[in-house]
Parts: C-alpha cells; sequence; structure tokens
C-alpha cells in the first residue's frame, strides 16, 4: 500500500531552510530517504532527526492505487 505524506520540515535562523513536502512512499523510512536523497542543501543533516519527526507527525493519506510510483509531488522550500 502506498501513502500520500504532507510533511512540514523546518531548520531555525541562522539557516532557515526548510517548507513542506507532499511525498508517496509506502512507510515512514521511504518517505525520510526520498527527502533526504532530494536534499539540495535545503536540510542539515544534524536536523534528520528532527525531519523524522516530523515525517511521525504529518498528515498521511492512503491512496486507492498500487500502480503509483514513490516520489516527491511537490515541495515548497525556503
Amino acid at each position: 500500500m502506498k501513502y500520500m505524506y504532507v510533511v512540514d520540515h523546518y531548520v531555525p535562523y541562522p539557516q532557515s531552510e526548510g517548507g513542506q513536502w507532499a511525498v508517496i512512499a509506502q512507510d515512514d523510512d521511504e518517505c525520510f530517504d526520498i527527502i533526504a536523497g532530494d536534499d539540495q542543501n535545503y536540510l542539515n543533516e544534524m536536523y534528520y532527526g528532527q525531519l523524522r519527526e516530523n515525517i511521525n507527525k504529518a498528515e498521511v493519506h492512503a491512496l486507492h492505487s498500487e500502480d503509483v510510483r514513490s516520489q516527491i509531488v511537490k515541495e515548497f522550500t525556503t
């Protein structure tokens, strides 16, 4: 089964980076791997623990199709 995760994540000042990701993934671990793997210096590795917590608190919606690829569907980062 695949899920749509809506994940908020923020890295505090002075970096002040983060945002919101909509990700299709089969579980929390895959969601983390997808976001971290796409990290283009928006996130700092020292905040990956917080990212995992935010994934645990994310809105999660079951998808009714197995025919979807795990991926970032939309992201808004600052």
